[in-house]
């Protein structure tokens, strides 16, 4: 069970500095900042709202991190956006020194598409396989689309960029595709035969042509890892500990793929505010 840390804004003495290290946590951290920071090994969740020291915590886990003994190559920081994890590693190492510039940091997406330029050909694509955005996505779709009579459908049929919406919610939700439709776009559960084939062909046609949109690149990373125990321990072996921002707005292939990524030393920091949970 993971241990659970809130952090306050409200000051406080602070306790006893560590002996041995360079920086002076105690005395730069709250009780409850200091708590998570050094906490051991082990799954770690940091509950955190507005004003609480969030990122703060974070680059002292870095630092903490690496001051005592974790190579920071074996570190993986993961965020939203490739801004976020700049900026926290710059921080980290302002405060401490130029190891901190190793720690593998960036968004999941980043991170996957560094897995699969390595491991891509055992899940049957090329390992320089080419990545859509949601545009490009939608203009494949929509060639399936007219090439499947759909778009001459009596009853109005999806266009392109619904569809990709739809496929999209449905992968990133772990959602059966009626279930997705049901939520959001029931006017097109009439449709849900000929949608199941057109995510089939559309898979299909990516894998082929060696594709991947952006919810491929979790999706097939996933894939590698439950079909190639050996990439997985690889990549899961070299991440000694695994640290994630905005842990709220993780959707489920994320979720899944953080306790991929810890399945072999699980050692896991999340760091999240449940009162702006996006799922």
């Amino acid at each position: 069970m993971a241990r659970r840390f809130v952090l306050h804004s409200d000051p406080a003495d602070p306790p006893a500095d560590s002996d041995g290290l360079t920086l002076d946590y105690a005395a730069e951290l709250n009780p409850q900042q200091l708590a998570a920071v050094t906490a051991g090994s082990g799954p770690v969740l940091i509950v955190a709202g507005a004003g609480t020291g969030k990122t703060r915590t974070l680059v002292y886990r870095v630092a903490y991190l690496i001051e005592t003994g974790v190579p920071p190559e074996h570190i993986v920081l993961l965020t939203f956006t490739r801004r976020a994890a700049k900026a926290m590693l710059a921080r980290a190492t302002a405060l401490l020194d130029g190891r901190c510039e190793r720690v593998r940091g960036g968004t999941f997406h980043a991170f996957c598409v560094q897995i699969l330029r390595r491991y891509a050909d055992r899940i049957g694509f090329e390992r320089r396989f080419t990545i859509l955005d949601a545009s490009d996505s939608a203009d494949v779709l929509d060639v399936l689309r007219t090439e499947a009579g759909l778009h001459q459908s009596e009853k109005r049929f999806p266009r392109k960029r619904t569809l990709q919406a739809i496929f999209s919610a449905a992968l990133n939700r772990d959602l059966e595709l009626a279930d997705a439709l049901e939520e959001r776009w029931p006017q097109y559960l009439i449709h849900l035969d000929e949608l199941e084939d057109l995510r089939e062909q559309f898979g299909s046609f990516k894998r082929r042509n060696s594709l991947m949109d952006y919810d491929d690149l979790l999706a097939r990373t996933l894939e590698l890892f439950d079909t190639d125990a050996e990439a997985r321990r690889v990549v899961a072996g070299s991440s000694r500990h695994v640290l994630v921002d905005e842990y709220q707005d993780t959707n489920r292939l994320q979720a899944q793929l953080v306790e991929r990524f810890a399945s072999v030393h699980g050692n896991v920091t999340a760091v999240g505010d449940d009162a702006q949970s996006i799922y």
